[in-house]
C-alpha cells in the first residue's frame, strides 16, 4: 500500500481520530516516531489530581518505550480547560515531567498540540494568537479525506454502543439446545466441530444463519473451546498461549480479526444476556490486540455486567489495567494499523 505523508497539524489530529476511532476528550495522545516513520499511538486520560506529574509521566513513558524503535514523539493534549494569555498551558507540569523522563530513555519530543473544544494550536505557542485554528478544519485535511475514502470514520466519544437484541427467552433456549448437544459429545469431537464452525464463518464473506450463531455462542460457553476459538481468530499457526497474548513470531491477519469482531457482534444480537459474557470477552480481546485498551476495558466490563463471576473477563480486565501491552503492538511490522504514514 502506498504510504501517505502527514504535513499539517490538521493531518495529525485527523490521523489520531481515525487511528483511535473516536475524538479524544481530557486525554493525552502520543505518537511514537522513528526518523520520519510513525509507530504506535497511545491515548491515556489526563491526570486528575495535582502532584502526580512525575508518576504519570513514568507511566506514559513505560507505554511509549514499548515501541523499541521510537526516537521521538508527537503529542496532543485534548482538554476543555482554557489557556490564559501570559500563563502556562494547562498540564504544563505534566508535559515538563514527561519531557524529562523520555529524555532519560533517549527519546525527544518533536512537537505538541493543544486541542480545545473549538480550536487547536501549538502547545508551546502563546494562547490567543493567530496560530489557533478551528478544530473543524481537520475535516478538510488530506489525511481525513483518505481515511473516509477507505471507509473509516471518527466517533464523537469512545463510549461503545452495543447493537440491540430482543426475544431473549427464545434465543436462550436455542443456545441451551446446542449446549446440551456439545456437552454430550467427547471433548475432542466438540472442539473439532466448534473450530470447523468458526473457521467456516471466518472464511465466509456473509453473515451466518441464526442457528449457526446460536451454535457458536454455545461453543463459547465451554472454556477450553472458547480459548481455542479466540486463538483461531488471528490466523496464525503458533502455540495458543502465544497467540492469546499477541506474542507470535508472525503478524496476525488483521482483516480476519476485524471480520471476527463483526461476526461476534452479529452473534451477540442472536443471544441473551445469560450467554453474552464469552462473546463480549472475545471482542474485548480483539480490541486489546488492536491497541484499543479503553474499548477493550468497556467490553470486558459489559461482560461482567452480564455475569459478574465471569473469570476470563475479570482476569483480562486486570491484565489490561496493569498496563500490559499486546505484543503485536510492540513491533511496527506486526502492530495494527489502518494505513502506512510518514512525516515530511
Amino acid at each position: 500500500m502506498e504510504k501517505l505523508t502527514i504535513t499539517t497539524p490538521s493531518d495529525v489530529l485527523s490521523f489520531i481520530g481515525h487511528t483511535l476511532g473516536f475524538w479524544p476528550q481530557e486525554s493525552l495522545v502520543c505518537i511514537t516516531l522513528n526518523e520520519n516513520s510513525i509507530g504506535a499511538t497511545l491515548r491515556i486520560d489526563l491526570p486528575r489530581q495535582p502532584g502526580q506529574e512525575l508518576p504519570y509521566a513514568r507511566t506514559v513513558a513505560h507505554y511509549l518505550t514499548s515501541d523499541t524503535t521510537a526516537t521521538s514523539i508527537l503529542f496532543a493534549v485534548y482538554t476543555s480547560e482554557t489557556a490564559q494569555h501570559g500563563q502556562a498551558r494547562p498540564y504544563a507540569g505534566t508535559m515538563a515531567a514527561l519531557t524529562g523522563v523520555l529524555a532519560e530513555q533517549g527519546i525527544t519530543i518533536r512537537d505538541g498540540l493543544f486541542v480545545g473544544d473549538h480550536t487547536f494550536s501549538p502547545y508551546d505557542g502563546e494562547p490567543g494568537t493567530s496560530l489557533a485554528l478551528p478544530v473543524n478544519s481537520t475535516q478538510t485535511s488530506a489525511i481525513n479525506a483518505e481515511f473516509i475514502y477507505r471507509g473509516s470514520y471518527i466517533q464523537p466519544t469512545d463510549r461503545i454502543t452495543l447493537p440491540t437484541t430482543s426475544q431473549e427467552a427464545a434465543k436462550a433456549t436455542a443456545v441451551e439446545h446446542h449446549i446440551d448437544t456439545i456437552a454430550s459429545q467427547p471433548t475432542d469431537t466438540a472442539l473439532q466441530q466448534g473450530r470447523k464452525l468458526w473457521a467456516d464463518m471466518l472464511d465466509s464473506t456473509t453473515f451466518p444463519s441464526d442457528d449457526d450463531c446460536h451454535a457458536l455462542v454455545a461453543h463459547l460457553q465451554f472454556p477450553a473451546i472458547r480459548d481455542r476459538l479466540i486463538a483461531d481468530i488471528p490466523g496464525v499457526d503458533e502455540p495458543m498461549q502465544q497467540i492469546l497474548f499477541a506474542q507470535t513470531d508472525h503478524a496476525p491477519k488483521w482483516s480476519r480479526i476485524e471480520w471476527a469482531q463483526q461476526l461476534l457482534l452479529h452473534a451477540y444480537t442472536r443471544t441473551s444476556a445469560e450467554h453474552a459474557a464469552p462473546v463480549l470477552t472475545a471482542i474485548g480481546y480483539i480490541n486489546w490486540w488492536e491497541g484499543r485498551g479503553s474499548k477493550a476495558h468497556q467490553f470486558l466490563q459489559l461482560a461482567l455486567d452480564t455475569d459478574p463471576a465471569y473469570r476470563l473477563a475479570r482476569l483480562s480486565d486486570q491484565m489490561i489495567g496493569s498496563g500490559l501491552v499486546a505484543g503485536w503492538n510492540m513491533n511496527k511490522d506486526t502492530a495494527y494499523k489502518s494505513l502506512p504514514y510518514d512525516l515530511p
